[in-house]
């Protein structure tokens, strides 16, 4: 959350007139007690009074002064997305808006004011109360009719204007109608007895005022006695005051011209605010020419029935909620509201086509629609009540690229299952997109969850209409719900996909599927190929969806990591995080944070790394669910590995090993077991840590992730004191490119080499560290310095001469004299002690009866180095095929291994 003023803080047009002692007496209240609401009837000037607070207190919130206006939501559960979104919140899917404020928000000192609460009055207390008890710095202002009724509340009822204030008010607004009024003693007269008799009420004076130019302070005070009349008849039971506001109000209306009402009364189909073309679309016909519409508004403006606003340069309209509330009887008394309503619909479905400037520009797309989203809302809400849902169908059909995008997706599956569910045995086009919909939302909001099966159903449908650009894109959707679980699926989904996206032209999703297939490369181990793939995509992607060309980033990053490029690692995975911050979303910025993160722990800054992680630690540390957010949880407890805090790294893979407990065994599940294992192993719970590490082992082998089991392997064989796992774990880490963690098996290696040799290694590898810009682990640094003690201690001046000798060794051929030495002697020409590491692990699962393709699916090797390997076996212990090499075994060294 950033501390500035809102940019949607009400814009005061004219200037603010008198409340001195009102502004003095709210502020106050508010450093003295926490929540203040403002009360009092419509037109009182209950928001014009809280905007002039709200900016006059910002030098005291260093976090900022957020406005939220909230006349247009319809219902509580809105309200709390809306603020969410309008703070700026990261909304965590499971924890949802109001315990993901709570978490972020705890210690801001900031004001939060909620405007025109009275219509969803129990959400507004519901989520007050909340904020309020979790975040002792924070202040709320509120206006509403009626107060909150939370505890601590502080109601304050808005007065009308003193006399001489609502005079001057009359007399300023005055000016804007006719630059040079001025009052002589009977228009002073007329305009003090009008502001009476309008009990002070800032909005009918404003009213009045407005007709000044064409009616004499005089003229609007006798009008206004003919329309008080009226007052006697109205309903017992309503306030003086409201029944004042609704005379000025009809005064007013009564004045204009019937097209100009006919328009009014039109303009209450809108929950906020509306531009002129919507008005052509909506109010034009009958008694209104199109061509009028602009003159029309700009008379309703003149009166002040329609408030005119500038955003970006465009101008757009609204009306207050008293006006819209008049207005909307009179659209009900005039018999149109199905007609307009009915516009509404209509014009909005048109608006939020995407089409080629969806294509072309998405991010562009996505900001005019989240401009117009009440009413887009609103229009939805209106086409699937409808007897005949298929607009409204269409419509939830648009906007599910919106909800992908935005922060509502919650709010977006709900409107597609509607959608759906209105016409549920259909298997229309329409039904397929609606479908198709849901797993493009659930992709950003509920991963893991729905993704395949519906994009199936909806694959089905598109296959059998012919509409290979929605085939490609449910292809693209089924490979992401294949992705986390069977990666040669999910390949040959996205193989599909690309060719039904040329066919098509759908350049968005072509490139999107070649981001899926770099990625799933990458976890494979397969950086040669991963790398080509993840840049072609991103190129396609930075302007096309930010979102996806974040993630393919973040990706980037992670090659790049364990490549043997550290500093290439950070500056990626901040172009990750500076693409994905804006967008709000969770998932996005929670990968991009998570590389980061990875980025900065391998080159040792750990304070860094804690840092990146930093925004997201409220999110997690509240969360009593399962987060999902691919990596989020290993990233931080893998810092906090590094920093020593074995405890808090512990609580975090205990959180991630219980979320992937819940689904099919994943990519993710092996990396967190994996982890977990090895923060286990440091914590001298050596039991766990096997279980874990096997774990992850049969993932990582079923999967195909080299780097997964060469991690394993290195803490297995630092559990059971076997080098030839160490060497079997730099054995894979050499065949797939891992160039960064070499290091970390020669340190891991040197330990059982003979001192001379451990002492080149360890020299090679700290000067290959120091090129790689990649040191040591601190949890690391006290076991080198006692093995480096020991060595310097038995081989006195030759240490030095060793040390040297191995400095000048480049990284490459450090490892290839690690993979030669074998401890203290040279490897013997025959017998089990002569196999190297890698034939050993071959010997070992042929013994056990694998066939060679199984062999080589399980060392990431072809046949035919399988059997090369095979053929070197049989020769150095004397054997002629498996059934005498399982004989051997039986009886050899091969044997221990296996228990």
């Amino acid at each position: 959350m950033t501390p500035v003023m809102p940019p949607d803080l009400p814009v005061q047009l004219a200037t603010f007139v008198g409340r001195r002692s009102e502004l003095a007496t709210v502020r106050a209240l508010l450093a003295t007690g926490r929540l203040v609401t403002l009360t009092g009837p419509g037109g009182v000037g209950k928001t014009r009074l809280a905007a002039q607070i709200a900016a006059a207190e910002a030098p005291r919130r260093p976090d900022g002064v957020w406005w939220i206006e909230l006349a247009a939501v319809g219902d509580q559960a809105q309200l709390a997305e809306l603020v969410a979104a309008r703070l700026g919140v990261l909304v965590e899917p499971v924890q949802g808006p109001v315990r993901s404020m709570k978490a972020q928000l705890r210690g801001r000192r900031a004001l939060l004011c909620l405007d025109n609460c009275e219509h969803v009055v129990d959400g507004a207390a519901e989520l007050t109360g909340a904020l309020l008890s979790s975040c002792p710095e924070l202040s709320v202002l509120v206006t509403s009719r009626e107060p909150l009724a939370v505890p601590g509340e502080v109601v304050w009822r808005v007065p009308s204007l003193a006399p001489d204030e609502a005079l001057e008010l009359f007399v300023e607004r005055g000016r804007q109608v006719r630059q040079q009024f001025g009052l002589d003693r009977a228009g002073e007269a007329a305009a003090r007895v009008m502001c009476s008799r309008l009990d002070g009420i800032p909005l009918a004076i404003e009213l009045a005022a407005a007709w000044l130019g064409s009616l004499t302070p005089q003229q609007i005070e006798h009008g206004l006695d003919d329309r008080f009349g009226l007052l006697v008849r109205s309903p017992r039971g309503v306030a003086a005051r409201q029944q004042t506001l609704a005379a000025s109000i009809a005064w007013s209306h009564d004045l204009l011209d019937e097209p100009d009402r006919a328009v009014f009364r039109r303009l209450a189909v809108f929950p906020s605010g509306f531009d002129l073309d919507a008005v052509r679309a909506v109010c034009a016909g009958g008694v209104v020419a199109r061509d009028d519409v602009l003159g029309s508004i700009g008379r309703l403006v003149d009166k002040s029935l329609v408030v005119a606003e500038a955003r970006g340069g465009v101008s757009r309209f609204l009306l207050l909620e008293s006006i819209r509330d008049y207005a909307a009887d009179r659209l009900r008394e005039a018999g149109e509201v199905h007609l307009v309503r009915d516009r509404h619909l209509g014009h909005f479905l048109a608006f939020a086509a995407g089409g080629p400037e969806r294509a072309a520009d998405l991010d562009a797309w996505r900001a005019r629609l989240e401009g117009e989203y009440d009413n887009l809302r609103a229009a939805l809400e209106l086409g699937l009540a409808a007897a005949d849902p298929g607009r409204g169908r269409r419509l939830a059909a648009e906007l599910s690229w919106l909800w992908h995008l935005d922060r509502r997706g919650h709010e977006g599956i709900a409107f597609l299952r509607r959608a759906i569910d209105r016409v549920p045995a259909d298997r229309s086009l329409l039904q397929a997109r609606l479908l198709a919909g849901l797993a493009l939302v659930a992709d950003t909001t509920s991963p893991l969850g729905m993704e395949y099966d519906v994009a199936q159903q909806a694959l089905e449908l598109a296959v059998a209409h012919g509409d290979e650009s929605l085939r490609g894109q449910c292809l693209s959707l089924a490979a992401v719900g294949r992705f986390y679980t069977d990666f040669g699926a999910a390949w040959d989904l996205t193989v599909e996909g690309i060719r039904s996206a040329d066919l098509a032209g759908d350049e968005l999703f072509r490139h999107a599927q070649l981001a899926l297939q770099g990625m799933i490369r990458q976890l494979q181990d397969r950086h040669d190929e991963a790398r080509p793939l993840l840049e072609a995509a991103l190129g396609g992607l930075r302007h096309r969806h930010r979102g996806i060309a974040s993630t393919t980033l973040a990706y980037l990053s992670g090659g790049a990591l364990v490549s043997g490029r550290p500093a290439e690692a950070r500056r990626l995975a901040e172009q990750s995080l500076e693409l994905a911050e804006p967008l709000g979303d969770y998932l996005r910025v929670g990968m991009a944070r998570a590389a980061l993160a990875a980025a900065h722990t391998a080159s040792g800054d750990v304070s860094a790394a804690l840092e990146a992680m930093r925004p997201l630690l409220p999110l997690m540390d509240n969360a009593e669910a399962a987060v999902f957010v691919p990596g989020v949880g290993s990233a931080l407890a893998h810092v906090l590995v590094a920093s020593g805090d074995l405890d808090g790294a512990l609580r975090w893979f205990e959180h991630d090993v219980r979320q992937a407990e819940h689904v099919a065994p994943t990519y993710l599940a092996a990396q967190v077991h994996a982890g977990y294992g090895e923060a286990l192993r440091r914590a001298g719970r050596s039991e766990d840590a096997r279980a874990e590490l096997d774990r992850a082992a049969v993932i990582a082998r079923k999967l195909g992730m080299p780097r997964v089991l060469a991690d394993v392997l290195q803490q297995q064989a630092r559990l059971t004191g076997d080098p030839d796992l160490h060497q079997e774990a730099l054995a894979i880490r050499v065949a797939h490119g891992l160039r960064t963690f070499w290091v970390d098996s020669l340190d891991a290696i040197a330990a059982s080499l003979a001192p001379p040799n451990a002492v080149r290694t360890l020299a090679a590898s700290t000067t290959a560290r120091a090129a790689l810009e990649y040191p040591r682990p601190v949890a690391e640094r006290r076991e080198y310095d006692e093995l480096l003690a020991r060595l310097r201690q038995r081989l006195g001046e030759e240490f030095a001469t060793a040390w040297a000798a191995g400095a000048e060794l480049s990284l490459d051929d450090a490892v290839a004299y690690v993979r030669r030495s074998r401890g203290a002697r040279d490897r013997p020409a025959a017998g089990w002690d002569s196999l190297t590491p890698t034939e050993l692990s071959v010997a070992r699962l042929a013994a056990a009866g694998l066939t060679n393709p199984r062999i080589g699916a399980r060392l990431f090797m072809s046949r035919s180095t399988v059997k090369t390997h095979l053929s070197n076996v049989y020769a150095k212990l004397g054997v002629a095929n498996r059934t005498e090499l399982a004989a051997a075994a039986s009886f050899g060294r091969i044997r221990s291994l296996f228990s």
